[in-house]
This record gives structure tokens, sequence and C-alpha cells, in this order.
């Protein structure tokens, strides 16, 4: 299973087939691993052995995957989920050695984490790259600002000693715009810090509205190897 595609999509149906049953409150997460297993979900569901399972998701990316191919699409607001979800499944961008993670780098974080810290149990499917000694060794963290308070917000990330960047768009002029109508900057911490001081400390800058440090639950893993290997690390 050299593809990294494959290793995505055994990832993804590995998750589901082990993880998620019938009638269960379902966090679906974003980007390119994750999205595997909303495609899982509903071919269970198509085949009617997956049955009353109440989908949240984290982004519009995986609504539209989600509508399109036939789950029905809920919001932690509906009266029956009483604001909490069993299980989610999502993908990371870095994880460290105690499972503090790096998320958000499609733009979804401020969702993403919402979901995540309202849900019994955090499922992270990753393949090995995303294994990391320390965060932002191979990434750097997303933070989610109001578009008046890019200035002073960057001027603060710099003063706490972080590399920072307003993300560009690729196929578009201008910044990035996610879901919510916010910018994001992409910050780079060069020194050793901790992840969970700093997921406070980001918090507390006026102008931001979430960062893409999730530390305050430890997930557990499934990570697939290019050997095909797929290691549930609980």
């Amino acid at each position: 299973m050299g593809d990294l595609s494959e290793v995505k999509k055994a990832l993804g149906r590995r998750a589901v087939d082990t993880c998620v049953t019938d009638g269960m409150r379902l966090g679906l997460g974003t980007g390119s691993t994750a999205i595997w297993a909303a495609r899982r979900v509903a071919e269970r569901i198509a085949e009617g052995n997956l049955r009353g399972v109440r989908a949240v998701v984290t982004s519009l990316q995986t609504e539209l995957e989600a509508r399109a191919r036939g789950i029905t699409v809920h919001t932690l607001n509906d009266a029956d989920l009483g604001g909490e979800l069993d299980l989610t499944i999502d993908g990371a961008d870095e994880i460290d050695g105690e499972r503090c993670l790096i998320k958000g780098g499609g733009g979804a974080l401020l969702m993403e984490k919402i979901i995540a810290y309202a849900s019994r149990r955090l499922l992270i499917i990753a393949d090995d790259s995303k294994l990391s000694a320390r965060l932002c060794e191979k990434f750097s963290i997303p933070v989610e600002v109001v578009a008046d308070a890019v200035a002073p917000v960057m001027a603060r990330i710099r003063d706490m000693g972080g590399e920072v960047t307003l993300r560009m768009a690729v196929r578009k002029a201008g910044p990035v715009v996610t879901d919510l109508g916010n910018l994001l900057l992409d910050v780079a911490f060069r020194g050793l810090f901790d992840p969970r001081e700093m997921e406070d400390a980001l918090k507390l800058i006026p102008g931001v509205l979430e960062n893409g440090l999730f530390t305050k639950k430890r997930p557990e893993l499934l990570v697939g190897f290019a050997d095909g290997r797929i290691e549930h690390r609980e």
C-alpha cells in the first residue's frame, strides 16, 4: 500500500468499520484523510448496514460531500443531540508524542475544535508522516482572526516569539477566507514551547477566534503506514 491516497482511504474505512455504530451522534472531519470516513459512512448507510447515524460536519467541504452522498447533516444545536457527540473522526496536520495536535490546515479549525471538544471520543486518523517529536517541527499553527484585528494580533504573536504570516489564497486574489468569514494566520515557534499553555495564550489575544492547537482532549490515534499496517493507539 505504497500510495498515500490508498493509506488515507484505508484509514477512513477502518475508522468507520471499527468505531461507528447504529444511532451514533457522529462528527465528521475535514481534509484529504477524514473525507474517506464520510464516504465510508455513506456507503454503509446505502448498503443498509448502518442506521440512525446523526452526523455533524466540521466544514462546508464535508457538508457538501455528505449531502451529495445521502448523509443527513445535523448541527450541535439540534435538540436531540444535547450539544454532545459520541465520536468524532478527523485528521491532523501534526501529532506529538503526548498526542497534542496541530489541526486546521484546511482552514476549518474553529468548527473542528468545537466539534472535537464536544465529543466523548476523538479518533484522529493520520499517516505516519504526521507524527513529530514536537509541534511546529513540520507544520505551522493556524490562527483564525477577525479581519479588523489582523495587524494587532500579528504584532502580539511576534512579541510572543512566533513567526507569523497571513495565509494567502492560491486560486483567488487576496487572503484565504474561512467558511465563517474570517482570516487565517500561520504561526510557527522555532524554540521549545508548551502546547497546552500556548493554546490558552493564543486564545486570549483580542481578535483571535480560535487556534489550531488541540491539547485539551487526548485522542485515540489510527496511524497508517506505507507497508499497509494500521495501528490503533488507544
